[in-house]
């Protein structure tokens, strides 16, 4: 989840950037408009979609190879086969909406809680004593939990068994009926909710101002997924894939950012130079992603602080890790990918929000 600072401008942006009537599928698409700034908002808008297609397909996928429901349910053990392709779709999943995620969380926002809210986030709001019903905690986290139940990590244990009596310890089915609540509800209310937002996003349109300030609000939001990792409160806490969803972020920020160059260089101004340190922080924080192995976070110091780490702490790979993060999603830092993109935003004549 975004710093308020920046979910306010993200959410500010996107809702904006898609209130305008849509396109049809018969307008000028991205390789042909000639203005500038309508190729840059046809190539984003089929970037979303392409992610949404994306998204929809892996959710039926992740539901069609959920092992059919017998007496004793499922479990890593018994039908790995099965878990292991429920695990490879779900990664595919996951990566599809970390690319889309700030205009799901305005355009459709009860979707966006229901996709992608947090396991603590659904029983602060109420309890719910069954885990695969497809009511209550649903989404991509909720079939996360399940398909993970068995390698999550204390920490994380550690946090959600402290979260009251509405808590539930994550588990596989154990019988024929939880099994086959978690095809046919859980997973299939991903279906359908993924489907909904394929659907209902081919009528919308986007604003290119408003788009462009959405890519700075993605940048602005990246420092807080590391911070959240030092409570257990991170975002893909159970498959440990939170540097993959971060990974993501950055590189739908990149595209989108791509789309807008050929109308950035039409403008007046240091262009070349403004364009240069754009990729530049974006190739920064790539290499600083690519740095590390796997799909999760670094284990974090003992005794971490974000507020006040120690320079022992900063040399660690996690402490590297937050200062370059912490110093690119810093738009009053002067060289940064964010003050870089405010830059652009300037020579674009987008406002601030």
């Amino acid at each position: 989840m975004a710093t308020h600072r920046a979910l306010l401008s993200f959410c500010v942006a996107i809702a904006a950037s898609l209130a305008l009537p849509a396109c049809s599928s018969d307008d000028a698409g991205p390789l042909t408009a000639a203005d500038p700034e309508e190729r840059a908002v046809l190539e984003v808008k089929a970037l979303i979609q392409t992610n949404l297609d994306d998204l929809a397909s892996a959710a039926a996928a992740l539901q069609a190879a959920a092992p059919e429901p017998d007496k004793d349910g499922w479990s890593a053990a018994a039908d790995a086969e099965a878990v292991d392709a429920m695990k490879a779709e779900w990664k595919r999943a996951r990566r599809a909406y970390e690319h889309v995620e700030g205009a799901i969380a305005v355009v459709f926002r009860e979707l966006d809680v229901s996709t992608d809210a947090r396991y603590d986030a659904f029983i602060d709001a109420s309890p719910d004593a069954d885990l695969f019903d497809g009511e209550g905690v649903t989404g991509v986290h909720a079939i996360e939990r399940i398909l993970w139940s068995d390698s999550i990590p204390p920490a994380v244990v550690a946090f959600e068994s402290g979260l009251g009596e509405s808590y539930r310890a994550a588990a596989f089915p154990a019988t024929e009926a939880e099994a086959k609540a978690f095809k046919r509800g859980l997973c299939a209310r991903l279906v359908a909710d993924t489907k909904r937002m394929q659907s209902d996003f081919r009528g919308l349109a986007l604003d290119a101002p408003s788009a462009f300030r959405g890519v700075i609000g993605s940048i602005l939001e990246q420092v807080e997924k590391v911070a959240k990792a030092a409570t257990g409160e991170e975002e893909s806490r159970y498959a440990q894939y939170t540097l993959a969803d971060m990974r993501a972020n950055v590189e739908a920020g990149r595209l989108t950012y791509e789309a807008f160059q050929p109308w950035l260089f039409s403008k007046e101004g240091d262009a070349a130079a403004v364009d240069q340190a754009v990729l530049d922080g974006f190739q920064r924080l790539d290499q600083a992603y690519a740095a590390l192995p796997g799909d999760a976070l670094p284990p974090v110091p003992d005794m971490w602080s974000a507020e006040d780490p120690t320079a022992a702490q900063l040399q660690t790979p996690f402490g590297q890790l937050f200062s370059r993060v912490r110093l690119e999603s810093d738009d009053t830092v002067e060289g940064s990918l964010a003050s870089s993109m405010v830059q652009a935003a300037a020579l674009l004549g987008i406002p601030e929000l």
